[in-house]
Order: C-alpha cells, then structure tokens, then sequence
C-alpha cells in the first residue's frame, strides 16, 4: 500500500493533468485526499487540474467548431445525451457552462455540442475559464477538508 501512495505521489500531478483534460472530477478528489495525508500539494493539484480542465474543455469545443462534419458522424450513439445537453443549453444558458463540470455523462459533451452550434468562441473561453477555477477549487478544497474531517474523526 505504501509503494502505491508513493507512486501516486509521484506520478500524481501527471495523472491529475492527463484526468482533468477531459473531465477528471474523481482524480482531483483523489489528489485532495492525497493532499491532506500530505504526499501531494493541494495548491499545486488544484492548478495542473484546473488548468488542464480549461485547456481540454476549450480544445473540445474549438473542435468541434472547426471540425462539424466529422465530430458529428462520431455522436450518432449518443442523441439522447445530446438532447438532454441542449435541453440543459436551453435552460441554463451561459450557466450550462458551469453545471456541466459536475454532471457525469455530459461533461464532454457540453462544449462539443456548444460548439457544434453558433455559439461565440470568446464568450466561451471566458465562462469556461470562470468555470474551471470555480471546480477546481470547489472539488480540489472539498476533498481535502472532507478526507481531513474523516481522518479527525477517526484518529
């Protein structure tokens, strides 16, 4: 077990970038929880995360804007996620941005399907910067207060 910490904690910040490109929710967690034992930094997870989370989700949705034909011949299977994501576009607008770093199953496919549709690149970049700080910090700080709580409660 302790050989596997090591390892995590070696590697970790390259897993977290890796993770976080395309969604990476449970890797930032885990490296909060790595944190707070203390083989890993938090500061440092919730930036590689952050920042990895930002570039993947902008290099999505700037394929599939410059790509349309060929991003949608690979979403056939997935209509029914797609319509849940333009209901979600529909509803939340600008804030769909931000719900969709939480929600498993739609994560990706947000931004591919914002840019599928006319939806300005910059007024993107700057939600899904907003966003991506707010998860990091919201996921990288939860995890780590959590793991740290439970490690008081149990001694």
């Amino acid at each position: 077990m302790e050989e596997i910490l090591h390892n995590l904690a070696l590697y970790g910040y390259i897993i977290l970038a890796f993770y976080s490109f395309g969604g990476g929710m449970l890797a930032l967690a885990g490296a909060g929880i790595l944190s707070a034992l203390g083989k890993m930094d938090i500061g440092l997870s919730i930036l590689v995360a952050t920042v990895a989370n930002f570039v993947g989700d902008t290099f999505l949705f700037y394929l599939a804007q410059t790509n349309k034909k060929e991003v949608l011949k690979y979403l056939r299977k997935h209509r029914r996620k797609i319509a849940y994501t333009n209901l979600l576009m529909r509803k939340y607008g600008w804030m769909a941005v931000f719900l969709q770093k939480y929600i498993y199953g739609v994560k990706t496919l947000v931004p591919i399907v914002m840019g599928l549709s006319r939806y300005d690149f910059k007024k993107f970049v700057v939600l899904n910067f907003f966003a991506s700080i707010l998860w990091g910090l919201v996921v990288g700080l939860g995890s780590y207060y959590f793991s740290a709580a439970v490690r008081a409660w149990f001694g």
